[in-house]
């Protein structure tokens, strides 16, 4: 599709760049869509970040998406940054409005999607929750599960000083768990989440025996490399609901497409098959 001169510009930020699949995504729809308008990748340096940030919107791009390892010290450039970016403490969308900034983070959104379009049925009220992580994802998942109503959220890391801190950032329902106790936590538990790079192409499998996990809980892993991990072979074999981490990446793009694009994106198979049809193991955004 030829592009005019008003097209409607857009972008994702990150040093490096290249794993990124968010302009495969955003071009599936601006082509679905019909819309006079590009998404590109741009390698942004560390250092660069406030005057590519500030030149791009000079430029007059609509916005940007922002990965690593951006998304903390993006924060200082913008005019105003939503409450749920604030509470995870990073920032995944930029909207240009004439010189002012305005920053969001759609990683809970997109998470608590991907789970409520998979398994619209699911109570997030009645169970208590076990992540498995304490990194930027597990806190955008920690925010949208409390959200939900989650009663209680236990938060299992290897490094237990970062599992405190998060548990501490998020309040009483919130609670820190040794990494050695994370088999027999899985008693009573109705989701289990996995936000570590455990079982992702390239790296060690996550090493969680489920024998203690209820068969009727939902077990969902954000790792995408591959699409069924381990984790989720195992949690399907015992009869529980799982969710690839897929959805997560393609719902989390839906507010800034609509945001610059003027668009409501929908997520569909169509759109599943060609964002795999160019996967690169160990992506991010």
């Amino acid at each position: 599709m030829s592009l005019s001169g008003k097209a409607a510009l857009a972008g994702v930020i990150g040093w490096p760049i290249s794993h990124s699949r968010s302009p495969r995504l955003h071009g599936f729809w601006l082509k679905a869509y019909g819309i006079d308008g590009a998404y590109l990748p741009l390698a942004v340096a560390p250092e660069k970040l406030e005057s590519a940030v500030l030149g791009l919107r000079d430029a007059g791009f609509r916005g940007l998406n922002v990965t690593i390892p951006h998304k903390e010290a993006v924060m200082a450039l913008c005019d105003q940054v939503d409450e749920t970016a604030r509470r995870i403490g990073a920032v995944n969308t930029l909207v240009f409005d004439g010189e002012a900034i305005h920053g969001s983070n759609s990683d809970a959104f997109g998470f608590i999607e991907n789970l409520k379009e998979a398994v619209p049925s699911h109570d997030f009220t009645t169970a208590p929750g076990l992540l498995l992580g304490a990194g930027g994802a597990a806190k955008a998942v920690a925010v949208a599960l409390l959200d939900a109503g989650l009663p209680e959220l236990l938060i299992c890391n290897r490094s237990p000083e970062r599992a405190e801190r998060l548990a501490a950032d998020l309040g009483t329902r919130a609670k820190p768990l040794a990494w050695a106790r994370r088999a027999e936590a899985l008693a009573g538990v109705g989701l289990l989440v996995n936000s570590t790079s455990l079982g992702m192409t390239g790296h060690p499998p996550l090493d969680l025996v489920l024998d203690r996990l209820p068969a009727g809980a939902l077990v969902t892993d954000l790792v995408y490399t591959p699409l069924e991990t381990g984790l989720l072979a195992a949690a399907r074999a015992r009869g529980c609901v799982t969710v690839d981490g897929l959805g997560m990446l393609l719902h989390q793009a839906r507010p800034g497409f609509q945001a610059w694009f003027g668009v409501a994106p929908a997520v569909t198979a169509a759109l599943r098959d060609f964002v795999l049809g160019d996967f690169v193991p160990g992506g991010d955004g």
